[in-house]
């Protein structure tokens, strides 16, 4: 295969997107993205050191896109209104790209890589959440029960783990309410 033309680190990650959200994050190897992208799997080397620093941006990729997201959502909102929406936009993102969703790195803070989209992440569901006058332990807290909550429910959701007849928007409704109740009472 020749080398081709014009293919950047951008482009080798889209690919690799493209796959998991076709094929699982199981399916990423640097010889399906070459085959995808066109080129023999020693190019691929000049714009990632290997499958594993592959799979780290597309990690990184993914934080970035549902940082981007969900920033748009909250701009502009406060409070519970702010929270609510936060909320239902992360689980739209999943709902959305389930297979791209487990590429989502489980630590971002503790990787070199994903460190700063990680902080970025963090830092928006902070602020999310500062109209409730949390404050250290109190907002990480907080910050994780927001986590748990969405990661749980989606993560399950999206594996097809509820399989009985209600409704699942409502019970995420519930599950919203009953982290805003939460967050009421605490400020």
């Amino acid at each position: 295969m020749a080398v081709r033309a014009g293919l950047t680190t951008a482009k080798v990650v889209d690919a690799a997107l493209e796959l998991v959200d076709e094929q699982g994050v199981e399916a990423l190897t640097l010889a399906a993205v070459a085959a995808r992208t066109g080129v023999a799997t020693p190019s691929l080397y000049k714009h990632v050191a290997s499958l594993g620093d592959l799979r780290g941006q597309v990690g990184l990729r993914v934080m970035e896109d549902m940082t981007a997201r969900l920033t748009e959502t909250v701009v502009g909102r406060s409070g519970d209104d702010a929270v609510s929406a936060l909320m239902h936009a992360y689980r739209a993102y999943v709902q959305e790209h389930p297979k791209r969703y487990t590429a989502a790195p489980m630590d971002p803070l503790h990787d070199e890589l994903q460190r700063a989209a990680g902080l970025k992440f963090m830092e928006l569901v902070l602020a999310t959440l500062r109209s409730y006058g949390l404050e250290g332990s109190d907002a990480i807290h907080a910050t994780r029960r927001l986590r748990v909550i969405v990661h749980g429910f989606a993560s399950i959701e999206s594996s097809g783990g509820f399989g009985l007849p209600e409704g699942l928007d409502d019970t995420y409704d519930q599950l919203v309410r009953m982290y805003l109740d939460d967050l009421r009472g605490q400020s």
